[in-house]
């Protein structure tokens, strides 16, 4: 299977294009600035914004998986859903079917976890009412153009992710789940899956990793150090 991979050079970017290549898929790693070679990926630079730019890298392709992301911040925000139009013309217009994004559990009003202290006194009213409220907003934008798309799409919603090295072990549900933590590489690994399982066709789908979980510490140490 032909792929595209938006978002290459970023943690979970990278994690996509690595086991998709480990799979034996054709893999096209996108990102907006130079990223490392990845044996198996082929790489081109090009602004996922910019629709002349990224129509010829979709074309032929036979899937696209975005995991286009910034940093937080509370001016405007609009990578998202520029991003997200520019990639769902392309598709439809070069007759590519299947789609998979990643927003995040956070954009869900209906996610609230099971009593946990972390999430009501740290994440709710400090990262998603505070720091990442435009971010949010942005994918919800995004959200929306995907869902009045003719594409076969899924979009992917993590918690708060971490970095492990491989997969571990993870739940997939549609819309949210009760759980804090993702693992990039489990998103990664549950993203793929898509590629041949319709469960969330044309649905949103959560993704919590359930085998291990980080500290509040190490999981906010790894997201403000990393670009």
């Amino acid at each position: 299977m032909r792929i595209v991979v938006f978002g290459a050079s970023g943690s979970t970017g990278r994690q996509l294009t690595q086991q998709a290549a480990a799979a034996g898929h054709e893999v096209i790693g996108v990102a907006r600035r130079p990223i490392e070679t990845t044996p198996g990926v082929t790489t081109v630079q090009a602004d996922a914004t910019n629709p002349q730019a990224i129509a010829p890298i979709i074309q032929g392709a036979d899937a696209v998986l975005s995991a286009i992301g910034g940093t937080f911040t509370r001016q405007p925000v609009s990578l998202y859903s520029r991003a997200t139009t520019a990639i769902v013309e392309a598709m439809e217009r070069y007759d590519v079917p299947r789609l998979v994004i990643v927003t995040s559990m956070l954009t869900d009003p209906g996610y609230q976890p099971t009593a946990d202290f972390f999430y009501r006194r740290v994440i709710d009213p400090i990262v998603n009412r505070r720091l990442a409220r435009t971010t949010h907003e942005d994918m919800r934008r995004a959200g929306a153009i995907v869902r009045a798309s003719s594409l076969d799409w899924t979009i992917a919603r993590p918690a708060g992710l971490f970095d492990h090295p491989a997969p571990t072990t993870y739940e997939l549900t549609e819309n949210h789940a009760d759980g804090l933590f993702t693992a990039r590489a489990d998103l990664a690994a549950g993203m793929l899956a898509q590629l041949t399982d319709d469960k969330f066709s044309r649905r949103a789908m959560a993704v919590i990793t359930t085998e291990i979980t980080p500290t509040p510490g190490q999981m906010i140490w790894q997201n403000v150090t990393k670009k």
